[in-house]
């Protein structure tokens, strides 16, 4: 099991899961993905289409300045 971070704070939807998506497919099975993200769409989008996709999200917490992390297993 390993652990990767996605910094998607820059991006619009729907490019935020997307780009959560493309990462999520390269990981094994087991793996944690920490997404960094903005508040708004994202934040509401990405956990939403994740858990919609079969993926744990383990958590979702902000972290400064308008910015949450969102924690998932694959």
């Amino acid at each position: 099991m390993a652990n990767y971070t996605l910094d998607i704070t820059k991006e619009h939807c729907p490019m935020t899961f997307v780009k959560t998506k493309l990462k999520l497919a390269q990981l094994q099975e087991g793996d944690i993905l920490e997404v960094l993200l903005a508040e708004g769409e994202p934040l509401e989008n990405v956990p939403r289409s994740a858990k919609e996709q079969g993926y744990d999200v383990l958590s979702v917490e902000p972290v400064g300045d308008g910015v949450h992390k969102v924690t998932i297993k694959k």
